[in-house]
């Protein structure tokens, strides 16, 4: 039976690496789009509210009130589901390399590694690749094995809540800062649409197409927010 060499040292940094990896950062560019497009569809849902049945400068306050409740209490459950995601994410990693360790000889090892590997890089991976990756995480400190937050985590979190709340203040702004309810509801309208098209252009960017993004993502909040006042959201 083939035996694995020695196990080599393995810095804190590398360790303190792989406990990062495990971790979805709130400054993805997909998460932050999709944070944010959140917050507008909830804020939206209630400024829009006023126009479709009719209210008057009376009901802004009530309106605005459930605005901000609304959206508080979402992005305290948001980031509350963050944590949550990160804390399942190192359990299934350390779930995998406890496997790693456990496998019966090298090449099964190297079939678990492979079967966490992402589909469009494992065709680039040789057999030694693969094994050089199956000793490197089977040689890993036990420090490394764990799933408490660190405060990386905790700042995270808080960057999905202020997302998803601050989203509230640019659109409701207007309603606090004329009178007249039409003005406002427009002026709102227009700070909303390009909030989302500044929010897809800035993701668009990562993959080359702003524009494109900008668009769409102003066409996909749109509908959503269609869908959300039509269902009584």
């Amino acid at each position: 039976m083939k035996h694995d060499p020695p196990p080599a040292a393995v810095t804190r940094g590398e360790a303190a690496t792989v406990r990062a990896a495990t971790s979805r950062r709130v400054l993805d560019p997909v998460a932050r789009a999709s944070e944010v497009l959140f917050g507008l569809i909830m804020v939206l849902t209630f400024t829009l509210s006023l126009a479709a049945a009719g209210a008057g400068r009376a009901d802004v306050p009530a309106v605005l009130l459930g605005a901000l409740g609304c959206n508080l209490a979402w992005a305290i459950i948001d980031a509350a589901m963050y944590l949550m995601g990160v804390r399942g994410e190192r359990r299934l990693a350390i779930s995998t390399i406890q496997a790693i360790r456990g496998a019966e000889s090298p090449e099964v090892g190297r079939a678990i590694v492979a079967e966490n590997i992402p589909p469009a890089v494992l065709p680039a991976l040789t057999t030694s690749d693969l094994d050089r990756i199956r000793l490197h995480l089977s040689r890993l400190p036990p420090e490394t094995l764990e799933t408490r937050f660190n405060r990386e985590d905790y700042l995270a979190a808080l960057g999905v809540f202020l997302l998803v709340f601050l989203c509230l203040f640019p659109v409701a702004a207007p309603f606090l800062l004329f009178a007249d309810l039409t003005l406002a509801l427009r002026l709102s309208n227009i700070v909303a649409v390009a909030m989302l098209f500044l929010t897809g252009f800035t993701f668009g960017r990562q993959v080359g197409r702003p524009w494109r993004g900008g668009f769409l993502m102003v066409a996909i909040g749109v509908a959503l927010v269609a869908v959300a006042l039509a269902l009584g959201g």
